[in-house]
């Protein structure tokens, strides 16, 4: 009697396990906010030559920047004066225009598959629009505020003016992983206005004169871009600061501009000795 009660005993343990193991395997998977200890690592630094200057609207407070198929898109922001554009780069001129609602303040722009993506700044709103026309498609909600915006082809890539990139599915719009960003051991913060360029992300820090080189899978800067000096004849308030990343993927160029400024800058990367 006492083996056979031995035998139950085992066969229920047996079954146990094969169900918390079951449980265990089958267990989504939630995004995760860890992030390993920061290494140190030496980061390259840039200066830069400008290789050609395009007009650009003074009016346009830009805060997110794209450039595809020959033609500058573009996000603006500020209450009242918040839009989507495209903009002709060779005149400035503004070709198509979708203006925001007075109450929300326009932020960071990405192309996705035929989508424009567009966030705001505190209303934890986000818009799709069909690239063509400029049509709203969708909306879609965010617990942070929103900055800046790009993508890797597979996912959406957000700042929100910490140290933190949000990686979004850009079916859903919710989180499924993030970074931390980090110059050797110490977190980057205001990380503003992002360009995804051959598997890095470039970003604008606010008030800062220098872009960031971000290294998406570990969070290291392992560049900086010191555009110390283009800036000097555009800066007519404190608010017109450098903010406005785009790259031609075909062409291999690289554009900047600021808010209020009158000018988009080519420019190519000098290596500081």
């Amino acid at each position: 009697m006492k083996r056979q009660n031995l035998a139950i005993a085992l066969i229920v343990l047996i079954i146990t396990l094969s169900a918390v193991t079951v449980v265990l395997l089958n267990k989504p998977v939630e995004p995760s906010s860890q992030h390993e200890e920061p290494i140190e690592q030496e980061a390259t630094y840039y200066t830069y030559a400008i290789m050609n200057v395009y007009p650009h609207d003074e009016d346009a407070f830009t805060q997110g920047l794209v450039y595809e198929d020959g033609a500058l898109y573009e996000g603006t922001g500020r209450y009242g004066q918040s839009s989507l554009r495209r903009v002709d780069l060779e005149t400035g001129e503004v070709t198509q225009i979708h203006e925001l609602p007075n109450n929300l303040f326009g932020e960071g722009i990405t192309i996705f598959e035929n989508r424009i993506i567009q966030l705001t700044w505190k209303s934890h709103i986000g818009f799709v629009y069909d690239k063509n026309s400029f049509e709203l498609l969708q909306q879609f909600s965010y617990t942070t505020e929103g900055w800046g915006i790009t993508n890797n082809g597979t996912a959406l890539i957000m700042s929100d003016g910490t140290a933190t990139l949000y990686f979004l599915d850009p079916e859903t719009f919710q989180v499924v992983n993030q970074i931390e960003v980090y110059n050797n051991q110490t977190a980057v913060t205001m990380l503003n206005e992002l360009e995804y360029v051959n598997g890095k992300v470039y970003a604008n820090i606010w008030l800062d004169d220098r872009i960031a080189i971000i290294n998406p899978e570990t969070g290291q800067i392992t560049a900086w871009i010191d555009l110390s000096g283009i800036s000097e004849s555009e800066k007519f308030d404190s608010d017109s600061v450098l903010n406005g990343i785009a790259y031609d993927q075909k062409e291999n160029r690289l554009f900047v501009t600021g808010k209020n400024w009158s000018n988009v800058y080519e420019i190519a990367l000098i290596p500081e000795n």
